[in-house]
């Protein structure tokens, strides 16, 4: 199994903190049937900038690490980006990692906002030869207010990605409702751990794809699975046609 988005390199960002953190995050990992992480460590959030090269430095150090430990794990290289006018340009710099291998990158938008520019900039990023997805999209405020601006971007090709825990309801019961429209409307594409640690955000993805089999079939279950599996050999991901969800407003949610 692959985790296309997880916070395991050490002491760069809010995830592991030490090395002894990502051995235990790696063996926690292990535990799910996860055999490739793609880490992808925050890109311009907060103090948090981690330029492609010494992601790439720490990346190796890692996985030496884990060889030397014999944890049968394999890291790959990725960033979770911060939307912002210049992403372009910092793909052309080689400032900004790709997910792999691909030309997939994680986008992740502000929790309160999606903002104005997100379309010109996606479409701009896809005219690159780029497929932006959205990171924990389940988790912004104006999506789940106003559904129908993730539908408009995903029907132009972008690609989205829930987190397993609020698949599980660990961030309420109102965000996994949400989680479960996107995924029945065809408006997500992969699921991933967006893990930190091995206490309050850990994988979780054993759990949230027994949650979504029960609730939505196996045959979603099969679709994510190899969705992230096309991801890390650089391939279309399956992407059936999105449909509208209701507009909403949830009221007290945040």
């Amino acid at each position: 199994m692959v985790d296309i988005h997880c916070h395991i390199l050490p002491g760069v960002d809010d995830g592991a903190q030490t090395s002894e953190d990502a051995i235990n995050m790696a063996n926690a990992a292990l535990k799910q049937g996860i055999s490739t992480i793609i880490a992808t460590p925050h890109h311009l959030n907060s103090h948090e900038v981690n330029p492609k090269q010494a992601i790439q430095e720490q990346l190796e150090s890692l996985n030496r690490l884990f060889q030397q430990e014999k944890i049968d794990i394999k890291i790959v290289p990725g960033q979770e980006v911060r939307i912002h006018g210049e992403l372009l340009k910092g793909i052309e710099t080689g400032d900004i990692q790709p997910l792999g291998d691909s030309n997939y990158i994680l986008v992740e938008f502000p929790s309160s906002n999606v903002p104005h520019y997100t379309e010109k900039l996606f479409f701009d990023l896809q005219l690159k030869g780029y497929t932006p997805i959205i990171a924990h999209p389940e988790r912004n405020q104006e999506l789940i207010q106003r559904p129908e601006i993730l539908y408009r971007l995903v029907k132009n090709g972008a690609l989205s990605q829930i987190t397993a825990a609020s698949a599980v309801g660990k961030f309420g019961k109102k965000i996994k409702k949400f989680t479960m429209e996107l995924l029945s409307s065809n408006l997500t594409h992969f699921l991933a751990s967006d893990a930190h640690n091995t206490t309050n955000r850990g994988f979780m993805l054993v759990e949230a794809y027994s949650t979504i089999q029960s609730q939505l079939g196996t045959d979603m279950v099969y679709l994510l699975k190899e969705n992230a599996e096309l991801l890390l050999e650089g391939k279309h991901a399956i992407c059936d046609i999105p449909s509208r969800i209701k507009q909403k407003k949830f009221l007290g949610l945040f």
